[in-house]
């Protein structure tokens, strides 16, 4: 991974290397950088592999000559674009096995012309894992992967850690009694969609009703200026939140703007701490994890006035918390999703 910052990808890295069961596997991280909040929560005997390499183009020559010298078992390469050079050179290493773990619906995500090219050799990893079914259409479809070599699992989302921050979570004191409170999360970029959801708020300016977006990227001055130019008072930037549970927890209502997504972590944290979720129909799985009226709606937000109804309403509705969760617990704890990347990465 190019880092461990707070992101979905990392998350997911994160939490297979600490839970793999260590009777099977032994488990290292190498990072370009060694940064990120997520180290905090790596166990002691995970290795951290520090390339120091700044950029994802200056990594590669280091990422070949670490494989070169501790001749691993199995490659697990965990972020797209790194995923895409190195399937170049896999064949370099015939007695070792490659998996990519695929972050994004590609043929959306990837536009610059020199990292399509590194696609063609995709074919090259023993195995990739999609994580939701449009990934997978899409790598079958538009990228000519073949079949027998895709493997889906969808993201695991760690209940215990998670109930551990919540308990330790306070009340945010910008979250007003006498107002519905409405949680975005995300990078501040124009794949999630952010833009889209500061007009559908212009459509709320006389409601009783606060959105609170999580998050920080290249898009946060523009984003802030279009803010401003719509008056929407009613919208707080909170930037990059060591623990946004805190803010789930005493949510009204949590939305996912995005355009196209992955596999959202953040919907099934959303759902893990009990929030109903209003998410927009794009690719990425969303049908996969919503139920619903039970944890959630799906709903296209460029008709910006028919989502702000369903705002309106979602934040009145008595869901019930621990249906919420026992919909996401049930299908997408790291138990169940563990045992499957056990299974891929000991079959292999």
């Amino acid at each position: 991974m190019p880092d461990l910052e707070t992101g979905g990808a990392e998350r997911i890295i994160t939490t297979i290397a600490n839970h793999l069961p260590r009777g099977r596997f032994s488990s290292a991280i190498l990072l370009l950088r060694k940064e990120g909040a997520y180290l905090d929560f790596l166990k002691p005997d995970v290795e951290i592999i520090d390339i120091q390499a700044p950029r994802i183009r200056h990594s590669l020559k280091p990422i070949l000559l670490e494989i070169k010298r501790r001749k691993p078992d199995i490659v697990f390469s965990g972020f797209g674009e790194v995923n895409a050079y190195l399937s170049m050179f896999i064949r370099l290493f015939p007695n070792t096995k490659f998996i990519a773990r695929e972050t994004n619906v590609v043929s959306q995500h990837v536009t610059r012309k020199e990292i399509k090219f590194f696609y063609k050799f995709y074919n090259n990893y023993d195995k990739i894992i999609a994580q939701s079914n449009d990934m997978q259409t899409d790598l079958l479809d538009n990228l000519g992967i073949r079949s027998n070599k895709l493997v889906k699992i969808n993201n695991p989302v760690d209940i215990d850690f998670i109930e551990y921050k919540l308990a330790h979570s306070d009340r945010p004191q910008e979250f007003l009694t006498s107002y519905k409170n409405v949680v975005a999360i995300g990078n501040l970029s124009a794949r999630k969609g952010f833009d889209n959801l500061l007009k559908v708020f212009s459509r709320l300016k006389n409601q009783n009703i606060l959105l609170h977006i999580l998050g920080d990227g290249k898009d946060r001055a523009m984003l802030l200026q279009m803010k401003d130019l719509l008056g929407l008072d009613h919208v707080l930037f909170h930037g990059k939140q060591s623990n946004p549970y805190r803010y789930l927890k005493f949510a009204d209502l949590f939305v996912l703007s995005s355009r196209y997504e992955g596999f959202p972590n953040v919907l099934l944290e959303a759902g893990a701490c009990g929030v109903y979720s209003l998410a927009n129909d794009c690719p990425g799985g969303i049908d996969e994890i919503i139920m619903d009226q039970i944890n959630g709606e799906i709903c296209n937000i460029e008709d910006y006035d028919n989502f702000a109804e369903k705002i309106k309403h979602a934040v009145h509705r008595n869901a019930n918390k621990e249906d919420i969760k026992t919909t996401i617990k049930s299908r997408f704890s790291k138990e169940i999703i563990m045992e499957k990347y056990e299974d891929l990465l000991w079959n292999l």
